[in-house]
């Protein structure tokens, strides 16, 4: 199967992200392994998951049953918040790269800054060191909010490359959006689709019967065409391939504006409650 084209996005630091990646959260681990598979032959080339996903080792495998070089691949993984902590982050990272069965992976984020426990900032110092050690192509965090993006810049003058947050349709987190852009911080969606919530709007549905596309890859090229980088997940082949084929047609100003319009109409009810994404 020919790769389609997915675009790339430069972050902060030069390098360079697929801008649709695949995502494996809540996959148990004895069906990652095909799913990212069927992801890889689809065309992905950007994997994420996290050491709380409990299937890293899936993902690893699955890559290295693909036989792909590993500079054609962007793999990221998270330090979970057990790990948080100078030394323990550091541990953490080893533990990552063993479970994929990598040297070194394109992007490992905090996954929480779980204020509470007040080890997010610290945390932050063992991710730069792996960085400035050349160990890890860029740095970044999921799920702050800008007042934990403002401590860890000013601690330490790093300012991640990454905040993975989620973000749909229903829940557009747009303070989180403006304080990354005003920091050069690339937005990133967990749960781009509210986990299939909010594919029955008219709004969407309506814009999906105009362009002959799927809702969920409305959805999708919504967030495209704003600039984030999106990971849809699913186990299932069809819809993993149908996910990629978004490159094809260009939602109007009017079309955004009307998906933008549905979390201030409020019709899409609460996002789901998850722990993350």
């Amino acid at each position: 199967m020919t790769t389609p084209p997915i675009p790339t996005l430069t972050l902060n630091n030069g390098l360079e992200m697929p801008q649709l990646g695949f995502g494996v959260f809540q996959v148990p681990d004895d069906e990652t392994t095909d799913a990212v598979s069927s992801a890889l032959e689809a065309g992905y080339r950007s994997i994420d998951t996290a050491a709380i996903y409990g299937n890293e080792v899936g993902v690893g495998r699955a890559i290295a049953q693909s036989g792909l070089p590993r500079d054609e691949l962007f793999v990221t993984s998270k330090v979970w918040v057990d790990d948080h902590g100078y030394d323990a982050a550091l541990r953490a990272y080893d533990q990552s790269l063993v479970r994929l069965g990598l040297d070194r992976l394109d992007l490992f984020l905090i996954h929480w800054p779980t204020p509470a426990r007040d080890t997010y900032a610290e945390t932050w110092r063992a991710l730069e060191r792996l960085y400035s050690d050349g160990r890890v192509g860029a740095i970044g965090v999921s799920n702050f909010e800008p007042e934990h993006l403002a401590r860890i810049i000013g601690d330490t003058g790093i300012v991640p490359a990454v905040n993975q947050v989620e973000l749909h349709p229903a829940l557009q987190n747009r303070a989180v959006v403006a304080a990354n852009e005003s920091r050069g911080i690339l937005t990133e969606a967990w749960s781009p689709l509210a986990q299939g919530a909010v594919l029955g709007e008219a709004a969407i549905v309506a814009i999906a019967e105009r362009h002959g596309k799927t809702p969920a890859q409305v959805v999708l090229r919504w967030h495209l065409q704003q600039g984030r980088v999106v990971i849809p997940k699913s186990v299932t082949p069809a819809r993993i391939a149908a996910n990629l084929d978004v490159f094809d047609f260009v939602l109007s100003p009017e079309e955004l504006a009307a998906i933008d319009l549905l979390e201030r109409d409020g019709r899409t009810g609460p996002h789901p409650a998850q722990f993350n994404g």
